[in-house]
């Protein structure tokens, strides 16, 4: 059996004590997760995490750093994530863009109601929060490209 873990980036926006999410449908349910998708093939992980925001959100994403590197294994799926998190600010929103497919809409949340919600994508979502607001954070350069 081959086992292929899917890597993916995620942003953590934080504005007025709001976190910026996305409402999709997985598998035909509606779920919050963080403005987050696959690293493609040519692109660096900061890259990857500012268009993904866009495409996903309309909001331009200013990584800044760091938040953690998480694996989670979905209990239906059986796939595995590997997610790198990133912080930072939003620099400016397209409000007219069209949100990538399978995105219901971009809405912005405290942490409480993430925490309450019983639609988080997975316990990825609450756990970035919760590392970005108890001060983890790594500077951008630990990635290195060899």
């Amino acid at each position: 059996m081959d086992w292929t873990p899917h890597v993916t980036v995620a942003a953590i926006i934080e504005e007025n004590q709001r976190f910026l999410l996305v409402e999709e449908e997985s598998d035909g349910i509606a779920v919050f997760n963080q403005p987050a998708g696959h690293w493609d093939e040519g692109e660096t992980l900061v890259n990857a995490a500012i268009r993904e925001t866009l495409e996903e959100t309309a909001y331009h994403f200013q990584p800044e750093n760091i938040i953690g590197i998480y694996y989670h294994t979905g209990t239906k799926s059986r796939t595995t994530y590997l997610r790198i998190c990133f912080s930072g600010k939003q620099d400016g929103h397209e409000p007219n863009q069209p949100l990538d497919t399978g995105i219901l809409q971009a809405i912005w949340m405290t942490r409480n109601e993430v925490a309450q919600s019983k639609r988080l994508r997975s316990p990825m979502v609450l756990k970035c929060i919760d590392d970005y607001l108890n001060g983890h954070s790594y500077p951008l350069s630990l990635i290195t490209q060899v």
